[in-house]
């Protein structure tokens, strides 16, 4: 028989909400938004209404509209291009994860006894889906305003200091070559070595008139981005958060 999962201390939880800077007027909101479906007695389990699923659903359109709107103001003379690489950027899970361990969930969710013996708590996909379930419940607690303040208090800096290049090179050399009126690159694997279990590809970027440049991997993606980011930044136009 399934274990119930250990309910979260309401003492405990007034000093998540303190880091988080909401305090719930229905705290059973937060406690939903902390239970994974692996927590559910089983009788329950089938009831996925039951967990966290729904405000995740909630408030991943819930930051999507915050960040859109930041950005939005933040950046006046920005394109629509750049504009969706950030907010990309900003509401992907691994951005949403960090903000989860800002906030301190991991010690707080309720997690069935196998998620939890997998080191559940501190995966980032289920940090970065419980970050959204808070943020869900903030709207339902007290409406967009207040679940707006929380993204622009945790998701500004992120905003303002990228932690990873808002471009993969394989499109950053993309839209170079496309700005000065170039074909698009060609990738050519030129030699495959190593064994076959652990194979590495060597790959050659070209774009006409420039120098390839070649760029090796574990895959052929791999190889491919190593080449173009080998490229721009021989051609002096890599930037690590570009």
């Amino acid at each position: 028989m399934k274990a119930p999962a250990r309910e979260p201390d309401h003492d405990a939880l007034a000093g998540l909400q303190e880091r988080i800077g909401h305090f719930f007027a229905d705290p059973a909101l937060l406690a939903r938004a902390l239970t994974h479906v692996s927590a559910l007695p089983a009788a329950q389990a089938q009831r996925r209404v039951d967990s966290y699923q729904r405000l995740e659903f909630l408030g991943d359109r819930v930051l999507g509209l915050a960040v859109s709107e930041m950005l939005f103001r933040q950046f006046p003379q920005a394109e629509e291009g750049e504009l969706s690489r950030r907010l990309a950027d900003l509401v992907r899970k691994e951005t949403c994860a960090d903000v989860a361990r800002d906030w301190g969930v991991g010690e707080f969710l309720r997690l069935g006894e196998g998620e939890a013996q997998t080191g559940g708590a501190a995966k980032a996909a289920l940090l970065g889906d419980v970050c959204e379930s808070i943020l869900g419940a903030i709207f339902l607690d007290a409406g967009f305003s207040a679940a707006r303040e929380t993204v622009r208090r945790f998701f500004h800096d992120k905003m303002l200091n990228p932690a990873r290049p808002l471009r993969d090179p394989k499109t950053a050399l993309q839209e170079w070559a496309q700005a000065r009126g170039l074909p698009p690159p060609s990738y050519r694997q030129s030699r495959r070595i190593g064994p076959d279990h652990a194979p590495v590809f060597i790959i050659e970027v070209s774009v006409v008139g420039f120098e390839p440049a070649a760029g090796e991997g574990s895959s052929k993606r791999f190889a491919e981005q190593a080449g173009a980011q080998k490229f721009l930044s021989r051609e002096g136009v890599w930037k690590e958060n570009a």
